[in-house]
């Protein structure tokens, strides 16, 4: 998990968005990060080869809902071409939007390694998320007799905020679409509207 502070177009706004990025390990989360520190600050990030594994990933996934009531956006990272991790990401992504306290709060999945030829599309990502969601929702109906009505309403509101975008972290593609959805979600997210409210503007 990362924090990007003050960073996502700071230049223009001078105002600081605390927006987290998660996912399984080697979806790409700090690969994604040097790049966007490339590309928006006068000191690059670090080149991809020398980005190592992060230590501690499934550690640190029991700590993510401690940020999710102070962040503006949340960003999922997903490894495109990694079709057999698919629904073990799926599992940490549903985790992630049954926490109450991103209700609302800007979701992004960005569908990583669209540089590779293996990788699915962002449409094909959403497509494949959507069917490992019916099947999962399927089952609950089934072994325990959950109200398909009450779910779907439920779903409906945890993915109301939510958007799939391609990305390469590697080359760059997508990024700034990337930052500009987030920067523009995040300024009229009701978190941040609240934030004013309850600070008197910025």
């Amino acid at each position: 998990m990362y924090h990007l502070l003050k960073g996502l177009h700071e230049y223009l706004t001078r105002r600081n968005f605390s927006i987290i990025i998660i996912g399984l390990d080697g979806a790409g989360k700090t690969t994604f990060l040097e790049k966007i520190k490339t590309l928006y600050n006068d000191t690059p990030g670090l080149e991809p080869s020398q980005i190592g594994p992060t230590v501690g990933q499934n550690t640190m996934r029991s700590i993510w809902h401690r940020y999710y009531d102070d962040c503006h956006a949340v960003v999922f990272v997903i490894d495109a071409q990694d079709r057999e991790r698919l629904g073990e990401g799926w599992e940490v992504f549903d985790s992630v939007l049954s926490a109450p306290q991103i209700l609302n709060v800007p979701l992004l999945l960005l569908a990583n390694k669209q540089d590779s030829p293996h990788s699915l599309s962002a449409t094909e990502i959403r497509h494949d998320y959507e069917t490992w969601d019916r099947h999962r929702r399927e089952y609950a109906r089934r072994r325990f007799g959950e109200d398909e009505e009450a779910e779907l309403e439920r779903r409906r509101q945890r993915i109301a905020s939510l958007d799939v975008m391609g990305i390469s972290a590697l080359d760059g593609q997508g990024i700034r679409e990337a930052v500009d959805w987030l920067f523009l979600r995040v300024q009229n997210s009701r978190r941040n509207v609240d934030d004013k409210s309850s600070k008197g503007g910025w």
